[in-house]
């Protein structure tokens, strides 16, 4: 897996992550929407700590820095 993500990328979808956190543990978020956007989350979490989106790859964008 070649990194197709860059920092900025990688940094936005933690703070959306941490966001989607935050209102789920406020109450703010709830029912299968929080569900939902909980596993959006952990997976912007996950390919953000390894530098790596499947997405990307299919449809050919990178946003590393060559």
């Amino acid at each position: 897996m070649k990194n197709n993500m860059g920092g900025m990328d990688r940094t936005v979808r933690i703070i959306v992550a941490l966001v989607i956190g935050v209102l789920t543990y406020l109450g703010v978020l709830h029912g299968i929407l929080a569900i939902i956007l909980l596993l959006l989350a952990t997976v912007f979490v996950l390919t953000s700590f390894v530098g790596f989106c499947p997405l990307y790859a299919l449809f050919g964008i990178s946003t590393c820095k060559k």
